[in-house]
């Protein structure tokens, strides 16, 4: 036994390898494990030369896994899943958990949080942490229970479930209009305003800029009076509330603003971002009663405040969170 076990290769290489086969992608397998590209690809050769057998291919749309690759694969899913399952059993029970759950910084500050008061009154025995973020965090790596994550509807996180579709739609504070006395009547307004932008060079969004949604609503782009950028959603928000332009706003998480009209639609040409909100939850706490309650209060939320019909978008292929 004690020579069979010599002989396995290292945790690490069986993880960097679980993560690759499963991205089918280096560079997503070592942004997932915190690692380089290069890194991914040195324990992949090293792994190979223990195994002698080759375990991905280069094809002309990226890797593929060889007979050898896949049966790895299914076997070492299988081991990890039975190793996690084995540490949730390990935990007490007798001592109470919270939850810690992650989103980005604009779900969490403008949808989540002022709605998490509900879920308090509901449950005030399960304390909640909320880690905002936009980067991925990799759930089990940074010990986080729950995930929201924002994603493409044609390539959703597998194993996610879907709370609802993003649209954006020009918006601003009533005080804008009243102040300037300018006309914001239809799109070709828009030139006599402040445009604020969402420009940011770490996570570009370009699925969020006027020029998109000025090519996706099929009118034709005007010069306006100005534009300020912001890195930040919450910024850019904040700004608009204080009437310092006309926004691009997502729907729903302004909902609450347009409810309550701090912000308007002056025309109302929502386009779809093309991309929504999906529940993820970590294989390990999946079977915790209070992560249970948590998740179910975020499906239901997503439903009440929603205009979608409670059909998920049809996703194509299915990535991993």
């Amino acid at each position: 036994m004690a020579e069979s076990i010599r002989r396995l290769p290292s945790l690490d290489l069986l993880k960097g390898f679980e993560s690759a086969a499963r991205h089918l992608n280096f560079t997503h397998a070592a942004d997932e494990l915190y690692l380089t590209q290069s890194a991914v690809s040195r324990q992949i050769q090293t792994l190979e030369d223990q195994l002698g057998v080759k375990l991905f291919v280069r094809q002309r749309r990226g890797l593929a896994l060889t007979v050898e690759g896949i049966r790895l694969r299914e076997a070492v899913q299988a081991a990890l899943g039975q190793v996690r399952e084995a540490i949730e059993a390990l935990a007490p029970r007798n001592v109470p958990h919270g939850i810690t759950m992650t989103s980005t910084m604009a779900f969490s500050s403008l949808w989540l949080i002022p709605r998490l008061g509900k879920f308090q009154q509901m449950h005030p025995d399960v304390d909640v942490r909320v880690a905002a973020n936009d980067r991925v965090l990799d759930l089990d790596r940074e010990h986080i229970d729950v995930s929201v994550r924002y994603a493409p509807d044609a390539d959703p996180p597998a194993e996610a479930r879907w709370l609802f579709r993003e649209e954006f739609m020009p918006i601003c504070s009533p005080e804008l209009l009243e102040r300037t006395g300018k006309p914001l009547k239809c799109p070709e307004d828009l030139r006599h305003h402040v445009l604020l932008r969402l420009e940011d060079p770490v996570n570009p969004a370009l699925w969020l800029s006027w020029d998109r949604w000025f090519e996706a609503a099929g009118v034709r782009r005007v010069k306006p009076a100005g534009s300020i950028a912001f890195n930040y959603f919450d910024q850019l928000m904040r700004a608009a509330l204080a009437g310092h332009g006309v926004a691009l706003g997502r729907v729903p998480l302004i909902q609450e603003f347009l409810d309550e009209g701090s912000v308007i639609a002056p025309f109302d040409a929502r386009v779809a971002s093309q991309r929504s909100y999906w529940l993820l939850i970590a294989p390990t706490a999946r079977r915790r009663p209070e992560v249970q309650k948590f998740a179910e209060w975020l499906l239901t939320e997503a439903v009440v405040n929603s205009s979608d019909p409670p059909q998920p978008p049809r996703p194509g292929k299915r990535r991993r969170g």
